[in-house]
Order: structure tokens, then C-alpha cells, then sequence
């Protein structure tokens, strides 16, 4: 009888370990509803960066993202998508350099997938604005 009651005890700590562990990972994730992971290749559709990349957190901003502050900003006004951001004015060379920006990740609990090519970084920059703005400046 001792040694059932020992293996219970044992099987209710581990049950209770696991309790307690899958409760904090809710809590320590709970800003997964707005994330992107970024990134952007030279080419056109090349899976080239699609691997790695820097990470948009919002609700706070932050991950590595040299902007977050902005980009989370500018995505919040678009209600998270990418198509509908404002593109600025500018002017850019007309120069054939493609680059290819993806974006994965959620934003508000929806799955977001996104990837397009631009003509050049200029013009890459001039339709996301901040969000792509991925090497500090």
C-alpha cells in the first residue's frame, strides 16, 4: 500500500510539475498574438534569408527589429497588413536590383504570410516604411 501511495505521490508531482510548466509558457508567450519574423534577399523569389531573419515583436515592441517602436506602430494603423501600408514618397533610382521581402508570423491570432519582390531597396523601403528597415537605418 506504501509503495502505490509512493508512486502516486511521484506520478502527482510530475503531473504537477508539468501543470506548472505548461502555465508558465502561456504567460511567458503571451505577446505571440503579433509577431513577424522579416527578412529580405536580393533576386527575385529566392529562398535565400528565408531561414533566418529578425524578429518583430509588438505588444511591446521589441525582438531584434532596429525599429520595432515604428514598425509596430505603422502595422497597427494598417490593422496588420502588409499591402495596406502607406507607401511614401520618394524617389528612387530606376535602377533593376530586385529584392524579395518576406514576412511570417501572427499578427492579432491570424496567421500572416506574405512575401513580395520590389524593383530595389529604395522602392522596397518607400512601400513598407519601417517595417523593413532591417539594417539600422
Amino acid at each position: 500500500m506504501t509503495h502505490t501511495s509512493v508512486k502516486t505521490a511521484g506520478a502527482g508531482l510530475a503531473a504537477a510539475a508539468l501543470l506548472l510548466l505548461a502555465g508558465a509558457t502561456p504567460s511567458a508567450h503571451a505577446d505571440t498574438g503579433n509577431w513577424l519574423m522579416l527578412s529580405v534577399s536580393h533576386g527575385e523569389n529566392t529562398t535565400a534569408g528565408a531561414a533566418g531573419g529578425t524578429l518583430l515583436r509588438c505588444d511591446p515592441p521589441g525582438g531584434d527589429h532596429p525599429h520595432a517602436q515604428d514598425a509596430c506602430a505603422q502595422l497597427s494603423a494598417a490593422d496588420g497588413r502588409i499591402t495596406a501600408l502607406p507607401a511614401e514618397d520618394a524617389l528612387c533610382p530606376m535602377i533593376y536590383a530586385p529584392v524579395t521581402a518576406r514576412a511570417e508570423g501572427m499578427w492579432r491570432d491570424r496567421p500572416v504570410t506574405w512575401t513580395e519582390t520590389f524593383p530595389n531597396t529604395c522602392t522596397l523601403r518607400a512601400h513598407t516604411g519601417a517595417l523593413f528597415a532591417l539594417d539600422g537605418t
